[in-house]
């Protein structure tokens, strides 16, 4: 049995055997620049196009953008207009005056990392030059570090306290060079109190004799 089309726009019985959608069949569609807006836009739409946007239309002459012939002044005053930033007195475009102010004035308010301070962006290098070579002690440690390095002193700090450690160190290694005192064997302190005896006896001895001779001489005269 044969296949007998029904009426239909040229193309959809077409489409509809293949399977594809109408709006596939739009995207392979040839296009063509609008000599008003630069845009690409479908050949069989660009009479009805160029009318439409020449007469609506206007590219703005600083940022090429495309904006209503009604809105391109405020566009330009809103968006392109010179102002004096408030801080630097620095010529800018409205449009970018925030940012400028939060980010790139030399003026703006910024923090020191090291104390807070508030200060001008423009003095924050020198500033912080000198304030991150300020040295704090560590609570772990107890030795003095640098600000700009507390935090890389933070991740690799032992806790031990540096004088301690040093110490324990210094007397260590003179133990070591010099040897430990030696205690004196029992013998020997034994021999050295007989030794004390024997002398302090002899000089008792001695001394008697001494005053009883001094008494003999003293009795014949």
């Amino acid at each position: 049995m044969g296949i007998f089309p029904f009426p239909t726009k040229p193309g959809l019985l077409q489409t509809k055997i293949l399977n594809v959608s109408p709006m596939a069949v739009a995207s392979d569609e040839t296009t063509r620049i609008c000599n008003h807006c630069d845009r690409a836009i479908p050949s069989s739409n660009i009479d009805l196009h160029s009318a439409h946007c020449s007469r609506n239309l206007e590219k703005c002459k600083v940022c090429g953008d495309m904006v209503p012939i009604k809105h391109a002044e405020e566009h330009f005053l809103n968006t392109h207009a010179p102002v004096a930033c408030s801080l630097c007195s620095e010529t800018i475009e409205r449009g970018d005056l925030d940012i400028h102010k939060c980010e790139n004035c030399p003026q703006r308010i910024v923090t020191c990392e090291f104390c807070e301070f508030p200060l001008p962006a423009i003095d924050l290098p020198e500033h912080q030059e000198v304030c991150g070579n300020r040295t704090e002690m560590c609570s772990l440690c107890n030795r003095y570090i640098r600000l700009r390095e507390r935090y890389n002193h933070g991740t690799r700090c032992t806790g031990i306290a540096e004088n301690n450690l040093e110490s324990s160190r210094d007397v260590r290694a003179a133990e070591r060079e010099q040897g430990a005192p030696r205690r004196q064997p029992p013998e020997y302190s034994r021999r050295r109190l007989l030794f004390t005896i024997a002398i302090t006896g002899i000089a008792v001895l001695f001394g008697s004799l001494f005053f009883e001779k001094k008494a003999e001489t003293t009795r014949v005269h």
